[in-house]
């Protein structure tokens, strides 16, 4: 739902930094990687306790997140880098809630366990959407240039970004947080399906 309004807000700046790291050699599938790698990291300081401290590696990979379409619109997009993109993505908005699991089992399990069907669900029906738009030749820009079609949203990348971000600060609330996003990220899929299924009838 905010992915549309915030990336014409943060656009601009991101193909002027994207546009300066191509320019220096720096290709778009390791800011990826690097992205990817401070995701991880930000995993491990919440697992081990410190989901304060693990906002700085967080922010920092989703702002790497940004760069990398950035750097690729600057020099050159590949399948691959798409590819390589949104498996990163998902990756690090499954380890999020796991290593709150990890954190504190006893509290967090079930919670955790939901919230993690839950993006496992509205993640498929992101990617099945994209499929079957490509398939008929569809395309949008709403969230930007995308490798593929990234049918919008109740919930989103941004707030997704920003409930990570809630959790690092209450990290006591992780429970109820992950009950209600959860419930939302179901939401959200099924109101794609029901766009679907207007949309692919034959």
């Amino acid at each position: 739902m905010l992915d549309a309004p915030a990336r014409r807000m943060i656009d601009p700046t991101l193909n002027r930094l994207g546009h300066s790291l191509a320019s220096r050699g720096i290709a778009a599938d390791m800011v990826t990687l690097v992205g990817l790698g401070l995701g991880i990291l930000a995993a491990l300081l919440i697992a081990l306790g410190f989901p304060g401290l693990a906002l700085f590696p967080l922010l920092a990979s989703r702002l790497a997140d940004g760069l990398d379409g950035a750097v690729a619109r600057a020099t050159r997009r590949t399948d691959f880098g798409g590819y390589l993109d949104i498996a990163a993505d998902f990756l690090f908005y499954g380890l999020v809630p796991l290593a709150f699991v990890v954190a504190d089992p006893a509290t967090n399990g079930v919670a955790g366990a939901f919230l993690l069907a839950s993006f496992y669900f509205n993640g498929t029906s992101l990617l099945g959407f994209a499929i079957m738009a490509e398939k008929r030749g569809m395309s949008t820009r709403a969230q930007g240039v995308k490798s593929l079609y990234f049918s919008d949203g109740l919930l989103e990348g941004t707030e997704t970004i920003l409930f990570f971000v809630l959790l690092c600060l209450f990290p006591g609330w992780f429970s109820p947080l992950a009950w209600v996003f959860g419930v939302l990220c179901f939401l959200t899929g099924i109101l794609r399906l029901r766009a679907a299924r207007g949309l692919f009838r034959d």
